[in-house]
């Protein structure tokens, strides 16, 4: 275990002991999905330099975040996937990201985004009471990017890449689902305007619409600030 920067025997200060550094919780929320490579990764954190993401990965190895793997003929490549105390703390990144989410605001014409970043808040914040007794896939293709879910009794994953047979597919740009995202539209407005296509099964595409209600998303932000004021009135 890594020497601790901040020497207090508190359970927060021994988490950010761990992925306080900058760069770090990109780094797992880049995991999440699955194994990645190096060049994954460098793709999927715009503005990291190679050394800065070297040390980090290795930082994170030696504290148990994350493990490599040597994929087998013919890829032949080494892969970073997230260990079982990896896939805890991504749990725990969830309500951080659904806080966040409330100030996303405008994009900025300088900020980068990719849409696998958003899938991450889509499967933490799922509703699991309305995906259970579903047993169905959904694919999304956002621009050049490709993801899925997969959904079985109330367990959600998400998954880079295609799926096969997806129960619906969701067929859109990286500017629409930004917009999408951020709250600016919706999603049935942007299938209005025919900027987001959906194709499958009408039924499976209602379950999907309230699984992955944005509402239900950033319901955690809402309680926690709400809790707050609550608090406050109080004191």
């Amino acid at each position: 275990m890594a020497e601790h920067r901040y020497q207090q025997y508190c359970g927060l200060a021994r988490a950010l002991d761990v992925v306080g550094d900058r760069w770090t919780l990109l780094i797992v929320r880049e995991l999440t999905p699955g194994p990645r490579r190096f060049t994954d990764l460098v793709d999927g954190l715009p503005g990291i330099s190679r050394k800065l993401l070297t040390e980090r990965l290795r930082e994170l190895e030696r504290d148990g975040i994350l493990a490599r793997h040597e994929l087998p003929p013919p890829a032949a490549r080494q892969v970073y996937e997230l260990t079982d105390d990896g896939r805890d703390l991504a749990q725990a990144m969830g309500p951080l990201s659904a806080w966040g989410g409330k100030r996303l605001g405008n994009r900025e014409p300088t900020e980068s985004f990719q849409a696998r970043w958003s899938a991450v808040g889509m499967a933490a914040f799922a509703d699991r009471e309305a995906a259970k007794g579903v047993s169905e896939t959904y694919q999304y293709f956002v621009g050049r990017s490709a993801f899925h879910f997969t959904v079985d009794d109330g367990a959600i994953q998400l998954h880079d890449g295609r799926a096969q047979d997806p129960a619906v597919t969701l067929t859109t740009d990286e500017e629409t689902w930004a917009d999408i995202v951020s709250g600016k539209i919706t999603a049935s407005s942007a299938a209005a305007t025919g900027a987001l296509t959906v194709a499958g099964d009408p039924q499976a595409a209602k379950r999907l619409g309230k699984i992955f209600s944005r509402n239900r998303l950033l319901a955690p932000a809402e309680a926690t600030i709400s809790g707050d004021l609550e608090l406050r009135r109080r004191i």
